[in-house]
């Protein structure tokens, strides 16, 4: 074992990120014995310990699942939302928000869950949020951009006063987290009209995109 430690130490950058060793590969994929992987992984380790033994750097595989993924931060928590949005249950379709740049843009997510009252009916066997949901919901997101000071807004009504190259992606699903992007393109004060470029993301991917332009008024 020793000579083989030795050759695996030795291994060059490159040479090593050629090698199916990383824990998140499949087990199959993987064409060295586990002592050898082990040692190899150990070599390619930045040392960031005091300790000998490396025994305050678990690796990932030591963190257990519900430990590794960190939660969403939070700018706007629902109670702020509540007092900009004028929408109220069963229509609020947003329940945090996780990044704002006042007047440009703001990012927002919708917890998708089975509770959820469009279920029952879309679809009883296969739940799928429905399209015109994400759309609201996206258009929800553009108004806590569009109802803020920066843009000259306030806590009225807001409307849309058109969607425009709207394309559905991928179905949305209970147990989904659908993240939302609003971003202020062109905005018109005086009669009060905004242009928005809106995409929603599940998992990283695309699943919804469009063009939104919104409309404020006190009626």
């Amino acid at each position: 074992m020793a000579a083989t430690s030795n050759s695996l130490l030795s291994l060059t950058p490159s040479q090593s990120l050629n090698r199916p060793t990383t824990l998140f590969h499949s087990p199959t994929s993987v064409s060295l014995p586990p002592r050898s992987r082990l040692l190899l992984y150990k070599s390619n380790l930045v040392a960031s310990s005091s300790s000998p033994n490396g025994a305050n750097n678990p690796s990932a595989q030591d963190i257990p699942i519900e430990k590794r993924f960190p939660a969403f931060p939070t700018v706007m928590d629902i109670n702020v939302i509540r007092e900009i949005l004028p929408h109220r249950f069963p229509f609020l379709l947003v329940d945090r928000v996780i990044e704002y740049n006042p007047g440009f843009s703001a990012v927002a997510i919708k917890n998708v869950t089975i509770n959820d009252n469009f279920f029952p009916g879309h679809f009883p066997e296969r739940p799928i949020m429905p399209g015109v949901l994400m759309v609201e919901a996206m258009a929800q997101v553009g108004g806590l951009v569009m109802l803020q000071p920066e843009v000259g807004g306030s806590r009225e009504n807001f409307f849309f006063a058109g969607i425009d190259k709207v394309r559905f992606r991928k179905p949305v699903i209970a147990g989904d987290t659908l993240v939302m992007r609003m971003t202020l393109v062109k905005l018109q004060k005086r009669f009060g009209l905004a242009k928005m470029e809106g995409k929603a993301y599940v998992g990283g991917e695309v699943v919804c995109e469009g063009e939104f332009l919104m409309a404020t008024g006190s009626d």
